[in-house]
């Protein structure tokens, strides 16, 4: 695998691929005192000096004893990781960093066009290489996307992408990193798993009593490790003893595991909120556009209107219909004078002239009204006063904009706070008619306007790490049981105020997040292929998520769920019920998925339904449990290949 970039993304990229897949990585990076061509020395270049730093710091003797401690019998040491230093990712330097005969490359660099250039040089060095372009552009990269696959199938025809997984992908550190954001705020965890449009998370259950299991959720994942200085396993013991962290266990051991914790999955669900109006329905929207006393006006004149109608053809004599033309005619003062009418019908022309001067001010108010409905659906609306149980998101940058998307796809209401007015989520507030507050969070009366006393959670995703936790510290302030989760760059900085504000409010819940570190699992996922959804560490051991076609693995095909089942290797955990010609490539939610689409994945599956070849599974695994249900010769394209081989040995 080979990571080129310049920012934090690149570092935590290739760590979570050495760490987590344990494959051999090339890291490329410009120089430590050197800026690339065409950019400015600014926050980014700091960034990425100090992610160098902090790999710098882990010499490859204490990565090869780290990765020896956490690899169990039989599996291989974690490789160690080669970082080359180049100020721009070229053809010599992607050949130095070995792109011919690399399984994946990804581009990571803050600079679309750098990663576009570089993009075009990789494909034509390896056709078969599978490529991750980091983009914010999402129409650019939908073009990019099918631009590389052409130029792949120009350079060697014939070839089959899908087949050999060598597409190319193109992601967003926003995109990626906004479920994990939703998911600290609205379930407490970034262990989150993205699938068909939903989140899963795999949450830590500790049993409830002694002797008790606790509840399994959709599945167990894992039992903790637990030895007798710590039964239930929350510490997560680094001994382990004889009962160290068990993988995928079988209902047997789950029931033996009495007062043990376990790790579940469930999913993050939230009650929908009520739909949206739309101008575009049936009923026209009259309670939008005028207000309830000037309704309640035309509504008593159009009755004196019918009543003097009605008298008016009682005392002409008159048919309903012709009584009532002659009514309107008298209101808008257009009708001849009744002078040889008798004194009963010059009385009713006398009233109906009177409504006409009624009608004619609550013509123009309804006229005024209309048009300020109208201006006033194009601004940003207020939060309404009995707002309750919502999240306050404050920023609507390139992050906030993503996480506000996500929030209303899933149907969580949600208050926006920004100082910047025409900053780039503002328009997709207003389009999603979210309330927002104009203003700086760091103002007094911003976060009271925003119904923070009410609110669930806060979401602080600006890109100042001061204003961040300035906003949580006034937050915590007007309400201390509020969950707080923040935007911070610096680990060491995110810990040390993680662990402040958990002593200062230990009954609250507070997250310190990385765009970064929560999008570094996302690239590696599509850096291992199409199939890999997502790992989910359990202590010093990982479950990968993966999409599988039953065809053509015997050990799912022509089986129950429950027969398909191994212990500790792997386990189905959901089924894809949608036709094979509507599948998509992966099951990951892409940039433009269609939320109001009903989820096709089935996570609550019955023991004894039987697999068929046309069905489409997706599988919790070890990372030899994938390696052997993919074989030995995909081992490597599953991210696996390192579990039972060693570096240098064929897959």
């Amino acid at each position: 695998m080979v990571v080129c970039g310049d920012d934090g993304l690149a570092h935590r990229l290739a760590a979570e691929l050495r760490d987590v897949y344990e494959e051999r990585v090339t890291l490329v990076v410009p120089a430590a005192r050197e800026v690339r061509p065409g950019t400015a020395a600014g926050p980014g270049r700091t960034r990425a000096r100090a992610g160098r730093a902090l790999l710098g710091r882990f010499p490859a003797a204490r990565i090869r004893t780290a990765a020896a401690d956490r690899a169990g019998p039989g599996e291989a040491l974690v490789p160690d990781m080669r970082v080359l230093e180049a100020p721009v990712p070229d053809e010599e330097a992607l050949s130095a960093a070995g792109v011919a005969g690399a399984a994946a490359l990804a581009l990571v660099y803050e600079d679309d066009e750098t990663n576009v250039r570089a993009a075009l040089v990789a494909r034509r060095l390896n056709p078969r290489l599978r490529l991750v372009i980091r983009l914010y552009n999402r129409k650019l990269g939908q073009h990019l996307e099918e631009l590389l696959d052409q130029a792949a199938l120009v350079a060697e025809p014939g070839i089959d992408l899908r087949g050999l997984d060598s597409a190319t992908t193109v992601l967003s550190d926003a995109d990626t990193a906004a479920p994990a954001l939703v998911a600290s705020a609205v379930a407490g965890t970034s262990k989150v798993i993205q699938a068909d449009g939903l989140l899963l998370r795999a949450v830590e259950r500790t049993p409830p009593g002694p002797g008790e299991v606790a509840d399994p959720g959709l599945c167990t994942l894992a039992l903790l490790s637990a030895t007798a200085v710590d039964p239930a396993g929350a510490d997560g013991s680094e001994l382990g003893g004889d009962r160290g962290p068990h993988l995928l266990p079988d209902a047997r051991s789950v029931a033996a595991a009495t007062g043990r914790g376990i790790i579940a999955l469930e999913a993050v669900s939230h009650t929908p909120a009520a739909p949206e109006g739309r101008l575009n329905q049936v009923s026209l929207p009259v309670g939008s556009l005028f207000s309830r006393r000037l309704r309640w006006s035309l509504a008593g004149i159009t009755a004196a209107v019918g009543a003097l109608a009605v008298a008016s053809s009682l005392v002409t004599g008159d048919t309903p219909l012709h009584a009532g033309y002659l009514t309107l005619l008298d209101v808008f003062a257009i009708n001849d004078p009744a002078l040889d009418q008798p004194p009963e019908r010059q009385l009713l022309q006398i009233l109906a002239g009177f409504v006409g001067l009624l009608l004619l001010p609550v013509l123009v108010a309804a006229a005024l009204e209309a048009l300020g409905a109208f201006r006033t659906a194009t601004a940003l609306r207020r939060p309404p006063r009995g707002l309750s149980g919502h999240v306050v998101l404050l920023g609507l940058g390139k992050v906030g904009a993503r996480v506000l998307a996500r929030l209303r796809e899933l149907g969580i209401p949600v208050v926006c706070v920004e100082s910047d007015p025409l900053a780039r989520g503002i328009a997709l507030a207003r389009r999603l008619h979210v309330p927002v507050v104009v203003g700086d969070v760091t103002d007094e009366g911003v976060l009271e306007a925003a119904r923070i006393h009410r609110a669930h959670a806060l979401l602080a995703v600006t890109s100042s790490d001061t204003t961040n936790l300035e906003a949580a510290l006034y937050a915590r302030s007007v309400k201390p049981d509020v969950r707080v989760v923040m935007r911070l760059y610096d680990n060491e900085f995110a810990t040390a105020v993680y662990r402040t504000l958990r002593e200062a409010h230990p009954a609250a819940l507070t997250r310190s997040r990385s765009v970064s570190h929560l999008a570094a699992p996302a690239f590696a996922g599509a850096m291992m292929g199409r199939q890999v959804l997502g790992a989910i560490p359990v202590e010093r051991r990982v479950l990968v998520f993966a999409v599988l076609e039953v065809a053509g693995h015997p050990q799912l095909e022509g089986r129950t769920i429950a027969e398909s089942f191994r212990p500790g290797a792997w386990r189905v955990v959901a089924l894809d019920t949608a036709a094979p010609a509507d599948r998509r490539p992966g099951l990951a939610t892409e940039p433009g998925y269609d939320t109001a689409r009903r989820p096709a994945l089935v996570w609550d599956l019955r023991p004894g339904r039987v697999l068929r070849p046309v069905d489409r599974v997706v599988v919790a695994a070890t990372r030899r449990g994938l390696a052997e249900l993919l074989g030995r010769g995909q081992a490597r394209t599953a991210g696996a290949g390192a579990a039972d081989t060693g570096p240098g040995q064929p897959g």
